[in-house]
């Protein structure tokens, strides 16, 4: 891939990545916290919220994310040229696919291993929003493949990890790239209230599902890529969860936050 012209100090890369995040954080909160005082569901978890506030919320999280990025092009006169877009040749195909394949199968040993070593793994507070909703869960799909995963890619693959390759090589660029994009999945644990290895644990899992995309990313200079990969990994964990909730046994839904199908939930969007 072709480094960015542009040359920046290392220290100075990192803190522009961090503060990029904390930007998207910032902004993603502007545009969902009046919805708090419409719904007190949502600020509340003892007061159940409106399905479509819920939905409503997600959708404005993520597109908090695309605004912070926007802003950042625009305010340093990168703007869109900077964005990696195009129609995915027939190498781009394969990526997607082997991206996709690669996080599901990743995820899955990772399940194994979580469950064969007895470890903890701490729910998503998405996963604890959606609860038994299957028709929000159904939202769901769209919202992953709509909003999360084109938000996610183009804030923290396209703006942030293409930032740091002017202060860092490609390789340590998407390793940075995905401690960031740990953190910021960090307060998502939070109202769990679990152990603190149970969210080690999941957000190992992020880590490394943050360096499989941004590997893809950078291979591909091709936002599709990695953005399709992310969608279709989402869409594997919601789909596990809906055939869960619509043919499971409903005395089993509470264990199913449990070894093996709680580790495939961990990597969920934030």
């Amino acid at each position: 891939m072709a480094l960015p012209q542009r040359r920046d100090s290392p220290a100075r890369s990192a803190l522009v990545g961090f503060g990029l995040a904390l930007f998207g954080l910032f902004v993603a909160t502007v545009l969902t916290s009046p919805l708090a005082f419409l719904d007190p569901g949502l600020a509340d978890p003892d007061v159940s919220a409106d399905r479509w506030s819920v939905i409503t919320m997600m959708a404005l999280n993520f597109g908090g994310f695309f605004l912070a990025g926007a802003i950042y092009l625009a305010y340093t006169g990168r703007g869109w040229s900077y964005v990696d877009l195009r129609l995915p040749t027939k190498r781009d195909l394969l990526w997607i696919v082997g991206t996709t394949v690669g996080s599901i199968l990743f995820i899955i040993a990772f399940g194994i291993v979580v469950q064969l070593l007895e470890l903890p793994s701490a729910p998503n507070e998405i996963v604890t929003v959606v609860g038994d909703d299957q028709v929000l869960l159904l939202a769901m799909f769209a919202i992953v493949v709509f909003a999360n995963a084109p938000a996610e890619e183009f804030l923290f693959r396209n703006v942030i990890q293409k930032r740091l390759y002017e202060g860092y090589s490609t390789g340590v660029a998407i390793v940075l790239a995905s401690v960031i994009f740990t953190v910021v999945h960090f307060p998502a644990f939070l109202t769990g209230g679990g152990p603190m290895l149970a969210t080690l644990v999941s957000l190992t899992a992020i880590f490394v599902g943050s360096l499989i995309f941004g590997y893809a990313y950078a291979k591909t200079d091709n936002l599709v890529v990695p953005t399709a990969a992310h969608a279709g990994f989402n869409l594997f964990q919601f789909g596990l969860l809906y055939l869960q909730l619509e043919y499971g046994d409903p005395e089993e839904l509470e264990e199913m936050q449990t070894a093996l199908l709680e580790a495939l939930l961990a990597l969920t969007p934030v």
